[in-house]
């Protein structure tokens, strides 16, 4: 009831904030906006907005950008809309990233773990086991008591941070057995992001932590160069990792959220009426996308049980206690450590 309570309360919060931040602005549409080749079909606009996309067009967060996008153009009679550039359309995330910074993209979504290289204490948001479900996750991203001024911290570096999305619950999957307790993992090289706090993060778990790009993990899992890799079910089963690691376990270690990106030239050209229609339609974007999710992640499932794959659920709770060195290696400021006993705090 709490978590509920703070969605409600966090979205009138959210756009008073922005707004407030955003101060009166102007009324002209955005420079370099109106460029939509090759993205996947928005409305008709003055100004089409592009979004940078690193996974598919059926993915909940596209999809939900991309209906925001038609009800912006609704509600702003055609001022303004959005187009989603998926599959890496525009470049890598880390690339798009700086794309947003130099206005040459309008707004990307990017993984949670991006921006701790604008301000580290992202790294709270990050960590193993600090949701407890996507409900959790979801509700204490947009709360802007608890994120507020992690969000605005990266302004002064062109960076305005507008929410976050779930993005799915990562466990462990590999080739050779179920995973029942850490000690399973031993001797097992498990492909992750290319983050040494993910690589300590599995290590720490009881295997080895191995970062490699997403794109070749089919192959060296495939080969015996990886025995596994760590996902949620999506893209467990769009990837057809099943073929090749069919022994998938829930350890549930890792909810990294993706964050709405924009650079603050771009969000305050538009009109003071405008952006407070803008974050009313974001607020039903992460609402649409977490209904997509939920019903995605079952489908993925199911998908991946046809195709071969066995899935077990541990005991969670060794796993928790085996990452959590992890905390204190990585929450070094107390501005980091406040955030992450917010997180925590929100659950109770």
């Amino acid at each position: 009831m709490r978590l509920k309570k703070m969605v409600v309360a966090g979205t009138a919060a959210l756009v008073a904030v922005a707004l407030t931040a955003c101060g009166s602005g102007f009324e002209a549409p955005a420079e370099g906006g109106t460029d939509a080749a090759g993205g996947a079909g928005a409305p008709e606009a003055e100004t089409v907005f592009k979004v940078a996309f690193n996974q598919n067009a059926d993915q909940p967060e596209a999809v939900a950008m991309t209906n925001l996008g038609e009800r912006l153009a609704e509600r702003t009679d055609g001022r303004y809309t959005l187009e989603v550039f998926p599959n890496e359309t525009l470049g890598a995330q880390k690339d798009t990233v700086e794309l947003v910074q130099s206005g040459t993209v309008d707004f990307a979504l990017v993984a949670g773990s991006l921006l701790e290289n604008f301000n580290p204490d992202f790294v709270a948001l990050n960590l193993p086991y600090v949701y407890d479900s996507q409900e959790h996750q979801e509700a204490v991203l947009n709360d802007p008591e608890i994120t507020g001024d992690l969000f605005s911290s990266i302004e002064d570096q062109n960076l305005r941070v507008l929410g976050g999305f779930s993005a799915g619950v990562r466990s462990v999957y590999n080739s050779s057995h179920p995973i029942e307790k850490p000690e399973d993992l031993d001797g097992l090289k498990i492909r992750v992001m290319e983050s040494d706090t993910n690589t300590r993060m599995l290590d720490l778990m009881g295997g080895t932590g191995t970062p490699m790009g997403q794109g070749e993990v089919y192959t060296a899992i495939q080969s015996g160069v990886l025995d596994g890799g760590e996902n949620n079910e999506s893209i467990y089963a769009n990837l057809k990792h099943a073929e090749v690691a069919p022994y998938y376990s829930y350890t549930k270690h890792l909810m990294i959220p993706d964050y709405l990106i924009t650079s603050p030239a771009v969000f305050d050209a538009m009109s003071e009426e405008d952006r407070a229609v803008f974050l009313e339609e974001l607020q039903v974007a992460y609402e649409e996308s977490s209904e997509l999710t939920t019903e995605i992640m079952t489908e993925s499932q199911a998908a991946a049980e046809e195709a071969g794959a066995q899935f077990n659920e541990p005991d969670i709770e060794p796993f928790r206690k085996a990452v959590e060195p992890l905390l204190d290696e990585s929450l070094t400021t107390d501005t980091a450590k406040d955030l992450y006993d917010s997180v925590r705090a929100a659950a109770e």
